[in-house]
């Protein structure tokens, strides 16, 4: 059993070095997130918040930057827009693949709300629903891309 620990320990360092495919995937994420959002993902806080209701997208800069939140305001009116008419071909390409949730999202968008918040550095894209199936999928939704954002649901995470 002892000839596997120094095999083990360099399997775990080699899937947890940068590089690694998980770092690789990461990295794809935030650079194509950049490309569809407008900012730069590294220099942003993603916040993804189930809430009774539905949810909560927030994307903030980290510090204040006047173009960087126009932009994001612009970008979530963009998804707003793209949501409500059962579009996500968005988060699509951010994660390259299809994302948990928007198949349902998408079929039950007539009973889906979108709405913008303002924010100091950004904004917000609530989500909210009546609809105990639309909540689910929007929970999925929401819960897959906070773990592919390695983003946590407040602040102090």
């Amino acid at each position: 059993m002892t000839a596997f620990r120094p095999i083990l320990a360099m399997t775990l360092t080699v899937a947890c070095s940068p590089g690694s495919g998980a770092d690789r995937e990461f990295e794809g994420v935030q650079s194509r997130g950049r490309v569809a959002m407008g900012v730069d993902q590294y220099t942003s806080t993603h916040l993804f918040q189930p809430q009774p209701d539905g949810g909560r997208i927030e994307l903030q800069r980290d510090r204040a930057d006047s173009a960087g939140r126009a932009q994001i305001l612009r970008h979530l009116h963009e998804i707003a827009v793209a949501f409500d008419s059962g579009n996500f071909s968005i988060p699509g390409f951010v994660h390259a693949r299809e994302v948990p949730g928007t198949r349902l999202m998408a079929a039950r968008r007539n009973e889906i709300g979108y709405e913008v918040e303002s924010l100091p550095r950004g904004g917000a894209l609530r989500l909210t629903s009546r609809d105990s199936l639309a909540v689910a999928a929007i929970h999925s939704f929401l819960a897959f891309q906070r773990r592919d954002h390695r983003a946590g649901m407040h602040r102090d995470e």
